[in-house]
């Protein structure tokens, strides 16, 4: 709570006066970043009608850039969401599969050997990666890590082309 109350300008238990308990921060911060990864999924796919390899390598960047500029809500992502009622949870999750499924589409277009369930796969593989930013040290600079974690992820989804 001190972490995210510093990052606010206040003090933790501050944030307190403004949400129900922590579930409520969670869910306020949480349902925002889904429903902003999928619109942003969607527009960089809307972008590239009938050109799939550009836009996966649009996909690949906008997911590489939010996951570079918020590790710390990945974080929280991966350690509270399934501390949540079963409602908000059920919201996050619904978000989130559509956003997978905008990954799964432009996968199917680009290999179509794999099933959509094999895409999938790939695409959750391809987050694990991409979402390895709150591990990541700082000895390799922003833009090189971006770098490499784009290259990385699209030898992952569709090999060396």
């Amino acid at each position: 709570m001190d972490d995210i109350g510093s990052a606010a300008g206040v003090t933790g238990p501050a944030l307190y006066h403004h949400f129900a308990g922590k579930e409520a921060m969670l869910v306020a911060a949480l349902i925002p970043v889904s429903e902003g990864l999928l619109r942003g999924g969607q527009e960089r796919v809307a972008r590239h009608p009938g050109d799939a390899g550009a836009a996966l390598a649009d996909l690949i960047d906008f997911h590489v850039e939010f996951a570079l500029e918020n590790p710390a809500v990945i974080a929280v992502h991966l350690h509270e969401l399934d501390r949540l009622p079963d409602d908000p949870r059920r919201q996050i999750r619904r978000l989130q599969r559509l956003y997978v499924e905008e990954w799964v589409t432009v996968l199917g277009i680009l290999r179509p050997e794999l099933s959509a369930a094999e895409a999938r796969v790939l695409a959750h593989s391809a987050f694990g990666l991409m979402n390895s930013t709150p591990f990541l040290g700082g000895e390799v600079d922003r833009d090189r890590r971006a770098a490499l974690l784009r290259e990385a992820t699209a030898h992952a989804l569709i090999g060396v082309r």
